[in-house]
C-alpha cells in the first residue's frame, strides 16, 4: 500500500483558532475588569490607566503603550477571525442547510455556535472601531477622557452592543473550547450530560457577571460624562494632586 500524506494544516488551523480565541477571551475579561475600576472611583481608574501607560515601571506615562497593545489585539482579531471563517456558510445555499440541520436537530450547542457566529460577525467591526481609536488617540483614556468619548461624543450604543457582542461570544467560545479539547470529559453518556449542563450553567452565570459589571461601568461613565462639563481633551488629575498643586 502506498503511504498517504496527512494534511496537518486543519488541525493546525483549529490550534490556532483556539489559542487566539484563548488570547482575545483573556484579554476581554481583563480589559472589562479594568473598565470596572471607574465602579471604585475615578481616581482607581485613573491609577490602571497610569499602569498600562507604563508609569509604575517606566517612571514616566507612555502612552505609545496603548498603541501597541490595541494594534496586537486588532492583529488577533484578524488572524482569529479569517481562520473562523472556513467553518461559516460561504453562501446562501449553505446558510439553508445549515439553519435546516438546526432545525431538525434541536442541539443546544449547534444553536450556540449559530449565535457564536452571529456575535463574531458583529464583534469585528465593533472591536476594530473601538481598537482604532485606542490605537490613534492613546493619550484619550481616564476618567474624564473616556467619558467624554461615551457620553459627549455619543459612542454608548456602539459600546453596548460590543459589550453584548464581545461577552457572549467569549463565553460560548470558552465553553466550546473546554468541550472541543476535552477538559470535561467523563467516562459515561450520563455523566457527560450532566457535565455538559453544569459547564453550560456556570458560562450563562460568568456571562451574566460580565454583563451586569459591563453596564454598570459603561452606565458610570456615562454619569460622568452627562455631569461633567468638559473642556476638550481635558485629563482627570486626582484630587489629592490637585489639592497638592493648589498649595504650592
Amino acid at each position: 500500500m502506498k503511504n498517504r500524506t496527512i494534511n496537518k494544516m486543519p488541525a493546525r488551523l483549529d490550534f490556532l483558532q483556539s489559542l487566539t480565541g484563548v488570547i482575545l477571551a483573556l484579554f476581554i475579561s481583563g480589559h472589562i475588569l479594568f473598565e470596572s475600576s471607574i465602579l471604585i472611583s475615578n481616581d482607581a481608574m485613573y491609577t490602571m490607566t497610569q499602569f498600562f501607560e507604563g508609569y509604575y515601571f517606566l517612571g514616566e506615562r507612555y502612552p505609545i503603550i496603548i498603541t501597541i497593545l490595541a494594534s496586537s489585539i486588532l492583529l488577533v482579531i484578524v488572524v482569529h477571525a479569517m481562520i473562523a471563517l472556513r467553518k461559516f456558510p460561504a453562501n446562501y445555499k449553505q446558510y439553508k442547510m445549515m439553519k435546516e440541520h438546526m432545525s431538525r436537530m434541536n442541539h443546544h450547542d449547534t444553536s450556540l455556535w449559530a449565535i457564536q457566529v452571529i456575535t463574531g460577525f458583529a464583534m469585528f467591526f465593533l472591536a476594530s472601531v473601538h481598537l482604532y481609536i485606542m490605537i490613534s488617540q492613546p493619550e484619550m483614556i481616564g476618567p474624564y477622557a473616556s467619558s467624554e468619548r461615551i457620553a459627549v461624543d455619543m459612542m454608548w450604543p456602539l459600546y453596548l452592543l460590543l459589550l453584548f457582542a464581545v461577552v457572549i461570544h467569549a463565553g460560548i467560545g470558552v465553553y466550546r473550547l473546554i468541550l472541543k479539547w476535552g477538559l470535561f470529559e467523563a467516562d459515561q453518556q450520563k455523566f457527560m450530560k450532566q457535565r455538559r449542563a453544569l459547564l453550560r450553567a456556570i458560562m450563562y452565570f460568568v456571562v451574566t457577571l460580565y454583563l451586569v459589571v459591563g453596564i454598570a461601568s459603561l452606565a458610570r461613565y456615562m454619569s460622568i460624562g452627562y455631569a461633567h462639563d468638559f473642556e476638550v481633551g481635558e485629563r482627570y488629575h486626582p484630587q489629592a494632586a490637585v489639592l497638592q498643586g493648589a498649595e504650592k
